[in-house]
């Protein structure tokens, strides 16, 4: 991934010596990318921090992976291009889900189950007599996070102007995306196509749309009261009963502790602190060992309540550009491939409260991929319509 990253960097700065354009840089979204860039970068000073080496392993997923939205925004310029992006990541969606439905159904291949005959992966993974499943991803959080975007993406695209039988088909996809979703055991991503399903009703607003929002949000109600002995729709149920989950009273009572830490340190204790890389690189560390659980924690803990701020401000302005170009854009293809970048934007907002949803590869290039999306469909759209299967853009 660093080494696709860098070509796709040297791509976008040989490409400019020969065709300039930074006029990208301009616009909010950008701007409040590079803020965050730099941040992360001078985090390498941060008094606080127990080690260097941490920032420089965490630093390539938290900030340099932000670098793509540049080259995404400026070599996507075309419909065409838009389309054939959109159906390699269904395709691939897809290919995670016929593996993750095997996985369910048929069980795990013999070098899947030697890997998980191991205490560790035992305790994390096999809940109440079941296995979550993880599909080609690394674990089951990055697989579910990324059926539900997936699905999402699929939904959303039915508010274009496509033929009825690919709305069918897209809707089917969606739902089979969403069934392998329940087969990870992962809460925390439950709750994000309800959460989402309000953002596309509020920006997708009609009569038929209120009435299917009652409806689905009738049978959601139905589903969570139910009394079950099936543990994936229990456990479905318990995400939205988080007072009698006992994982999320722990996660309560971890923020509360580092509540004080946060407000004492208003650039963080150092970028990679937590986790993985803080217990390599500095086990005896105060924050070696705690568990943020949270992308938005992470990000206090790590980078301070200033951090904090800059993320928030991050998201905000991702969300307001794509609430705004949706309603200016006029194409209707345009304008679904915009509605599903932002409702994708706001779920993974929402879903990184409860999980670290936008650290993790591959959903960190996708919520990039779609942060552009947002820009480049609007360019798109100003371009006069004359072929827009064609039409090409310049920033």
């Amino acid at each position: 991934m660093d080494g696709l990253e860098v070509l796709l960097l040297l791509g976008f700065f040989i490409k400019q010596k020969s065709n300039p354009d930074w006029g990208f840089l301009k616009l909010p979204i950008s701007k409040i990318i590079l803020i965050w860039l730099v941040y992360n970068i001078l985090e390498v000073a941060n008094p606080a921090a127990a080690s260097v080496f941490s920032w420089l392993y965490t630093i390539r997923t938290v900030a340099t992976v932000m670098l793509l939205y540049f080259v995404f925004v400026y070599q996507i310029k075309s419909v065409s291009f838009v389309r054939i992006i959109l159906k390699v990541w269904v395709a691939l969606s897809l290919f995670a889900a016929v593996y993750a439905f095997k996985q369910e159904h048929f069980g795990f291949f013999d070098f899947e189950q030697k890997q998980l005959n191991d205490p560790l992966m035992v305790s994390l993974l096999f809940i109440n007599g079941v296995w979550r499943k993880f599909s080609i991803f690394s674990d089951p959080v990055c697989f579910s996070y990324n059926m539900v975007i997936s699905s999402l993406l699929c939904i959303c695209l039915t508010t274009g102007t496509f033929k009825t039988w690919k709305k069918a088909v897209l809707l089917l996809l969606a739902l089979f995306f969403l069934l392998n979703m329940l087969y990870s055991g992962t809460r925390g991503a439950y709750v994000l196509i309800p959460a989402a399903m309000v953002m596309l009703a509020v920006l997708n607003y009609s009569p038929t749309v209120l009435k299917i929002s009652i409806f689905a949000a009738f049978i959601l109600g139905i589903i969570i009261l139910m009394p079950t002995s099936n543990q994936t729709i229990y456990r479905f149920q318990s995400a939205f009963k988080p007072s009698t989950d006992a994982s999320y009273t722990v996660r309560a009572i971890n923020q509360k502790r580092i509540k004080p830490f946060i407000l004492a340190h208003p650039i963080g204790g150092g970028l990679g602190a937590t986790g993985t890389w803080g217990q390599r690189f500095a086990p005896n560390s105060y924050l070696a060992n705690f568990p943020p659980d949270s992308g938005y924690v992470r990000v206090a803990v790590e980078l301070g309540w200033i951090g904090l701020f800059l993320i928030c401000t991050l998201m905000f302005i991702i969300l307001r550009t794509g609430i705004r170009n949706y309603f200016l854009i006029q194409d209707p293809e345009l304008k679904s491939y915009c509605l599903a970048a932002t409702v994708i934007v706001f779920a993974l907002n929402v879903g990184n409260f409860p999980q670290e949803a936008i650290v993790q590869f591959p959903t960190n290039i996708l919520f990039v991929l779609v942060a552009a999306l947002i820009t480049v469909t609007y360019k798109l759209d100003q371009i006069p319509k004359t072929g827009n299967n064609h039409a090409t853009i310049n920033l």
